[in-house]
């Protein structure tokens, strides 16, 4: 073969490779997204009227499930029980507007596998079973209707824990809407409508928008000052009535503008049950940017979460963007300035404090079953992180009773049962601050024993406004929850 001829052939030997790349990349990598995506409608009408497997509670109740036509029985359409209640968690999935949720997080399970498409083919002649499978959650619906009941028109969200396993007990984000107006004939109107609401019922508020988290982000605040040997509960503070901040005018002063206690001293212990912020600021410059961002960090602030669904990061400015400004810390240790949290962000807190130190990762599929009901597989409970020491924990838990037995939280207070707790009223410029709650029980529980933990938010005060506390207005919700939990 001379070299011309040798040449030609190499590069139709490479031009051919590189069709073969590009159509293998288009089918195998880029596939997916063109599949998946609502604007393909040749598929997303394919999949509307395939048949999807059920969604149920953890106690049995059907969250999602598909209805055969009565005029083609080939043909099925997705209804939601239960319409608002679980439409943040199950999502929808529709012709118009694509899948969220669990129904698009899980779309593999969910989809049945009668088709005529490669997959699906393939299945059916190995013997495999192209049946949809179903999910079960881990919410219970008890729970998840009484967080709805207790939280009412008031924007906010209620997430609940077992702190022992990381499953969500409830989730629920207020304002909702119902997904089954997004499957009829007026889905196109209502999808507008719901797009245009400036109350934004579409957004997850429990894991999909972040707050500052006020004083309940005292309990990363003391971990930091536990674990790095700065204070202990008995450590003593003075008692301003307003605390200077240094190299700077400004000052930070308690919910009440008074004092914490009754003037000279008070102790850090005194400080958390009664959530004074003059406290709190002043250990935080004690603590400093590093120990203070590196217990945030601990938390899971700066990080992502693994779960079902997408999780807004919580975050808090790293080290150096604090540099030598104190007054940026003492902010920042109570809550305020650029800290954000979510409220599922701010259970697993909780739920560090309940456990002994450690943050499970939190989930909502407990297991998924065949269209026989017989079990395909079980989510196993995993650690995700140590959020600090086991003494740590173990102080900021008393902490957190006597704040309920003595303290700011007095409203969640469960009778017969020790419960912890930690308020936070946290400042929004121009508006009413944001009501927070986070708390759990039993306090020291036996082992083996299930501990719920319980993060509340109410945006704006909720129905209260401008005289919202933590502890007028997200106690009260939280304890709702607790009780239907110990019931």
């Amino acid at each position: 073969m001379n070299g011309p001829v040798r040449r030609l052939a190499l590069s139709l030997f490479v031009a051919f490779g590189l069709l073969v790349a590009a159509s293998g990349f288009q089918h195998v990598i880029a596939g997916p997204e063109y599949r998946d995506d609502p604007r393909n409608t040749r598929v997303a009408t394919g999949r509307t009227g395939r048949e999807r497997g059920p969604v149920v509670t953890a106690d049995g109740v059907a969250v999602a499930r598909s209805v055969a036509d009565p005029d083609d029985p080939r043909i099925f359409r997705r209804e939601y029980p239960e319409g608002a209640l679980y439409a943040h968690v199950v999502g929808y999935s529709t012709l118009l507007f694509g899948t969220t949720g669990l129904e698009r997080a899980r779309a593999s399970e969910l989809v049945s596998n009668r088709d005529a498409t490669i997959s699906g083919v393939i299945n059916a002649i190995l013997g495999g079973d192209v049946r949809p499978r179903g999910i079960q959650l881990t919410i219970r619906d008890d729970l998840q209707r009484v967080a709805a009941a207790a939280l009412g028109d008031q924007r906010g969200a209620v997430v609940a824990l077992d702190s022992t396993t990381g499953a969500v007990l409830a989730l629920v984000s207020s304002p909702s809407y119902d997904p089954n107006t997004l499957l009829g004939s007026e889905a196109g109107p209502a999808g507008a409508a719901l797009d245009e609401d400036r109350a934004e019922p579409l957004r997850n508020r429990a894991i999909g928008a972040t707050y500052a988290p006020g004083s309940t982000f005292k309990i990363v605040t003391t971990a930091a000052a536990l674990d790095s040997g700065i204070a202990g509960p008995t450590t003593e503070f003075d008692d301003p009535v307003a605390l200077e901040l240094p190299g700077s005018t400004a000052v930070i002063r308690n919910f009440d503008r008074g004092r914490c206690g009754s003037g000279g001293t008070v102790t850090l212990a005194e400080g958390f049950a009664q959530s004074c912020n003059t406290t709190f600021a002043a250990l935080g410059m004690q603590v400093g940017a590093g120990f203070l961002v590196g217990a945030a960090e601990d938390f899971g602030f700066n990080q992502e979460v693994p779960f079902d669904l997408t999780v807004e990061p919580s975050v808090i400015p790293g080290v150096s963007d604090f540099g030598s400004d104190l007054p940026a810390v003492a902010q920042s240790a109570i809550g305020q300035r650029d800290v954000r949290a979510t409220p599922l962000e701010l259970a697993m807190a909780g739920a560090a404090v309940a456990s002994g130190g450690q943050i499970m990762q939190p989930y909502l599929v407990d297991e998924v079953f065949t269209a026989d009901a017989e079990t395909d597989s079980v989510t196993e409970p995993v650690v995700w992180r140590r959020a600090m020491s086991p003494a740590a924990a173990a102080t900021i838990a008393d902490l957190m009773e006597r704040a309920v037995t003595s303290g700011t939280a007095g409203r969640a207070a469960v009778p017969g049962v020790r419960i912890a707790g930690k308020t936070g009223t946290a400042e929004v410029p121009g508006g009413p601050p944001h009501a927070w709650f986070v708390g759990f029980g039993p306090v020291a529980a036996e082992p083996g024993t299930p501990q719920i933990v319980v993060a509340v938010v109410v945006e704006s005060g909720g129905d209260v406004g401008e005289d919202a506390t933590g502890g007028t207005v997200a106690a009260p919700i939280a304890q709702q929850v607790l009780a239907k939990f110990f019931e």
